[in-house]
């Protein structure tokens, strides 16, 4: 693809989510949703296969019937209150349309079928891009809401995405889908705790992020797209391998690591609202998907698939490009447990 033009598509992209965070307007959010969903449809597509027209054609569908009954509250709000913003008396329905057509844009079960497969048919690069940048968008729509939603929608919709991120994990061999199931389940710890205390939200997204990048980075400089082949990259890059499974461990929510302050936060703000048995679900759900990470971990560095390399150590051998970004983000995923005190006030 031209670099102009995709100078323009990755500025359009960026532009999208914050023309949505920094509007009132619903309708103005609303665009902001649109052009970063027409933006990033020319980049699933660039790679000309089935798979990818396939992953595009669902993607496109998906966002576009969410975007369409978002824009059908946001008018008929409009038509009843002469505003373009929802206020108390805003009509429940409405306000529940808007909630499933931002749960369909940012996948939450059970409107999570579109994520693991398209994540599967696009290029590594994009699948960061959709699994982090693009849910910033209707998750901010979601914070500057929160008090008028139906809390036992949410926490319903919370509940099935714990789950269904961590059952639907298990059986997976495909990176791609099993960090889409991921995606999946921390979209659902962001939303249980979304109606009780909106800020630990935005820690959860942050950290999420925070985890995330490094882990597709690593997928990438290693070029790893199933279990197998991730496996032989003790051979190849031992150091990636290394920072991956602590990014892993962490992303399972394992103490002392960086991915247990978000998990430790929402359980205890759900205990101080008598949520007893939802944290107590939610934390079970978090020991299925540490399961299968740790599942990853095992397969990647304490067994040793057949290999063509008669060589045991390829890195000593390859001129690999250095990524100065990767050490920096594993070191903020995986040691700012201590900072907890100031990040909580």
């Amino acid at each position: 693809m031209n670099p102009i033009t995709l100078i323009i598509i990755y500025f359009t992209i960026f532009m999208g989510p914050v023309i949505t965070m920094s509007s009132s307007n619903f309708l103005l959010m609303w665009i902001g949703l649109e052009v970063s969903l027409l933006a990033i449809i020319p980049l699933l597509t660039n790679k000309k296969s089935p798979r990818s027209t396939e992953a595009a054609t669902k993607y496109f569908l998906t966002q576009a019937t969410a975007s369409m009954i978002l824009l059908l509250a946001i008018m008929l709000n409009y038509k009843q209150s002469g505003m373009w913003m929802f206020q108390q008396q805003t009509n429940n329905m409405l306000l529940n349309m808007t909630l499933i057509s931002l749960a369909m844009k940012l996948g939450l079960a059970p409107f999570h079928y579109w994520l693991p497969e398209v994540a599967q048919g696009i290029p590594m690069h994009i699948g960061l891009i959709l699994l982090t940048w693009q849910k910033i968008a209707p998750l901010s729509i979601l914070y500057q809401i929160y008090h008028l939603l139906n809390p036992t929608i949410t926490t319903t919709l919370a509940i099935a995405s714990v789950f269904i991120g961590a059952w639907g994990g298990l059986n997976q061999t495909q990176m791609r889908k099993i960090m889409a199931y991921s995606s999946i389940a921390h979209m659902g710890w962001m939303v249980a705790i979304l109606p009780y205390n909106p800020n630990l939200t935005l820690l959860n997204l942050t950290i999420y992020i925070l985890l995330t990048i490094p882990m597709f980075i690593s997928l990438m400089m290693s070029s790893a797209t199933t279990i197998n082949s991730f496996s032989l990259a003790w051979n190849k890059t031992p150091m990636i391998l290394a920072m991956a499974s602590i990014i892993l461990l962490s992303m399972g929510g394992l103490p002392p690591l960086t991915g247990f302050l978000p998990k430790w936060t929402i359980i205890s703000e759900l205990l101080k609202n008598n949520c007893s048995i939802l944290s107590t679900l939610m934390a079970i759900m978090a020991l299925l998907n540490l399961f299968f990470y740790t599942r990853l971990i095992y397969s990647m560095s304490l067994t040793m698939f057949p290999t063509n390399n008669n060589s045991k150590m390829v890195s000593h051998h390859t001129n690999l490009k250095y990524n100065f970004i990767l050490p920096t983000l594993t070191v903020l995923s995986t040691l700012t447990l201590p900072l907890s005190s100031q990040l909580m006030t």
